[in-house]
């Protein structure tokens, strides 16, 4: 798998990925899965509409537990059903994380 060449949650140490970082970072995984540009994904139309599917989806949970360090159900895809959906959940997983961390 590809990986992006400007990854902006590279410095996840020093702060939180942010929801605009990680639409950028779901939009490029899912255009990666798909066989489509990232520009091609809209971060409010559902991913269903674009043909995700349960492989996908459980591939694109793995890439977020090992990007992030995050444990997700493989239905989060449908649970948060759109980029901006998920980016919302995702960052406040991370912030619960991060808090409960500290």
């Amino acid at each position: 798998m590809s990986v992006p060449a400007t990854d902006p949650t590279a410095n996840t140490e020093a702060t939180a990925p942010t929801a605009e970082s990680l639409s950028s970072w779901l939009a490029d995984r899912i255009a990666l899965y798909l066989k489509r540009s990232p520009s091609e994904i809209e971060p409010t139309v559902p991913l269903a509409e674009y043909g995700l599917d349960s492989v996908a989806a459980l591939s694109l949970c793995g890439d977020i537990e090992e990007d992030f360090d995050l444990v997700l159900e493989p239905t989060v895809a449908w649970d948060y059903p759109t980029i901006e959906a998920l980016a919302g959940h995702l960052v406040e997983e991370l912030q619960s994380t991060e808090g409960g961390s500290r």
